[in-house]
C-alpha cells in the first residue's frame, strides 16, 4: 500500500512548461465538474480540505499537484462539463488537457471519476478515450454510491461499464467519499500500479 503521509499541495499549473516531470509516478484524477473529484482525493488521503471542495462546480481551473508520501504525485485535473465559465476559459482548459494527455509520461495511473447515479455523459466517454489512448493502467470510480438504492447498484455498474466500453480489465469501483465506501479498494488498485 502506498504511504499517504505526508500529503501536501505543491503547485497549480496552467501551462505545459510547468508540468511536473521528476520521475515520480503520477496518479491522475479526472471527472466532471460536479462529480466529487476533490472529495475522492481528500477521502483517499484522510484529509478534509487538501484538495479544495468548491461551493460551485468548476473550482479547479488548473492542474493541481499533490505530493503523497514524498513518493507519488496525485494530480487533480480541471473538471469538465458544468462549470459556468467563459468560452475562452473552456478553450484554455481544452488546450491544457490536450497538452497534458499528449505526453504519456505525465500519467502513470488514470483514475476517472463518474457519477454512479447516472449513465456516463459524452464528455465522460471522451475522457475515458483519452486515458485509454495513453495505454496507462486505469480505474473508473463510480462516486456518490451512497445515494443509490440497492436495486439500482448492479444495473448502474453494468450501464457504466457498457457506455464506457471498459471490458473486464479496467476496474470499476463503487465509491462514496462521504461514507468512505471503496476507499481501501481504490488505494489497493493504485498501489498495485505505482
Amino acid at each position: 500500500m502506498i504511504r499517504l503521509e505526508p500529503a501536501r499541495f505543491v503547485r497549480s499549473v496552467g501551462r505545459k512548461e510547468d508540468f511536473v516531470r521528476d520521475g515520480r509516478p503520477t496518479v491522475v484524477f479526472a471527472g466532471k465538474s460536479n462529480v466529487g473529484k476533490s472529495s475522492v482525493i481528500n477521502c483517499l488521503l484522510n484529509r478534509k480540505n487538501l484538495a479544495r471542495v468548491g461551493s460551485a462546480p468548476g473550482k479547479t481551473t488548473n492542474i493541481n499537484y499533490f505530493l503523497v508520501g514524498e513518493a507519488v504525485w496525485f494530480v487533480d485535473l480541471p473538471g469538465y462539463g458544468y462549470a459556468k465559465v467563459s468560452q475562452a476559459e473552456r478553450d484554455r482548459w481544452g488546450r491544457l488537457m490536450e497538452d497534458f494527455f499528449a505526453d504519456s509520461d505525465n500519467i502513470t495511473v488514470g483514475v476517472q471519476i463518474v457519477d454512479g447515479r447516472h449513465a456516463p455523459t459524452a464528455l465522460d466517454v471522451q475522457m475515458n478515450a483519452l486515458f485509454a489512448a495513453c495505454g496507462c493502467p486505469r480505474a473508473v470510480v463510480a462516486n456518490k454510491w451512497d445515494k443509490l438504492k440497492a436495486s439500482e447498484k448492479e444495473p448502474n455498474l453494468a450501464c457504466i461499464r457498457q457506455v464506457l466500453e471498459l471490458g473486464e480489465t479496467v476496474p470499476l469501483l463503487p465509491f462514496s467519499a462521504e461514507k468512505r465506501t471503496g476507499r481501501e479498494a481504490l488505494l489497493g488498485v493504485i498501489s498495485d500500479w505505482v
